[in-house]
């Protein structure tokens, strides 16, 4: 991934320098810096997590959009052309880029939360503890519990006769003073409703869930940024900040969403499934608001594409 990122990077740099203006002028370059963006995202997340499961989800995406780019695309698209007049600003790379950016950080953690909900078979898995994860809890025995599943506990006083079994409840790990709740029980000393499951999964879930919050935690504040420096441009060229252009129409959207994801995550402590869900439907309204609002041919915001 690491070369991929690189080769883009120099394709990206070398039309820099062929035609003098940073490339994101047209479908094909902007393609291109989506999918560099994707792999930069994904290489932040991996060595800060730690896991190879990101390029599960991320480098057949990467690989798509390349090929359709280069595969899809007409050669007359592929080519640098000279700016139209309303791109000819140097909010160009302020606003642009960063969106694109957040779109990568977005759709990355948006495929993430997709594959958590594969992992846990759209179960409703009861993730406890902070928002960040609370896996440096669990060990051999350890078992996080699907919402609604019965659990008989042991006796506080047991725990040692147990080898350790029991209910853990404390600080968590970054000191802010919130509850981290494992429920850990012994093999012959629980009682479940509905069957679970497997251990390997339930810590797969976990990483996921974990990961898939952070990438959208960073891709969040770029939204807002973006958006906010494509009104300050809108201002400038136009004489309004706000216009109501299909794709300013989605990018509001697309924040909503997103908005609603940090809420329920951060405000209401969800984790699992329901966030994951909203995340998902996130990962098609990004689409939407990048590509599908430029089939329409209409705002200020469609040229580059086929028509």
């Amino acid at each position: 991934m690491a070369i991929a990122n690189l080769c883009m990077a120099t394709l990206l740099g070398a039309r820099w320098i062929e035609a003098g203006y940073f490339p994101l002028s047209n479908l094909y370059e902007s393609l291109f810096f989506l999918a560099w963006g994707i792999t930069t995202v994904h290489l932040i997340a991996e060595n800060t997590s730690r896991s190879r499961l990101v390029g599960v989800a991320t480098a057949p995406v990467a690989m798509g959009i390349t090929a359709f780019a280069t595969l899809t695309l007409p050669s007359e698209m592929q080519k640098a052309e000279p700016l139209v007049p309303a791109l000819k600003s140097n909010w160009l790379m302020m606003h642009v880029s960063v969106m694109m950016l957040s779109y990568s950080a977005l759709m990355v953690g948006s495929l993430l939360a997709i594959a958590f909900l594969v992992v846990t078979k759209g179960q409703d898995i009861q993730l406890q503890g902070s928002s960040f994860g609370a896996g440096g809890y669990r060990s051999n025995g350890y078992r996080l519990h699907k919402a609604g599943e019965l659990v008989t506990e042991p006796d506080v006083n047991s725990i040692a006769d147990n080898n350790g079994y029991g209910r853990y409840k404390g600080s968590n790990n970054n000191g802010n003073g919130s509850s981290a709740v494992l429920n850990i029980v012994a093999a012959d000393t629980q009682a479940v409703t509905a069957s679970t499951l497997s251990p390997q999964r339930l810590s797969l879930a976990e990483t996921l869930d974990n990961i898939s919050y952070r990438v959208i935690g960073l891709g969040f504040p770029l939204l807002t940024i973006g958006i906010i420096a494509g009104a300050v441009w809108a201002n400038e060229a136009w004489g309004s900040y706000w216009s109501w252009d299909p794709k300013e129409t989605w990018a509001l959207i697309t924040w909503l969403v997103f908005t609603a994801y940090l809420h329920s995550r951060i405000t209401r402590g969800w984790q699992g499934r329901r966030p994951a869900i909203l995340a998902a439907s996130g990962f098609v309204v990004v689409w939407i608001c990048y590509l599908g609002v430029n089939l329409l041919g209409k705002g200020l915001h469609s040229y580059g594409w086929f028509f």
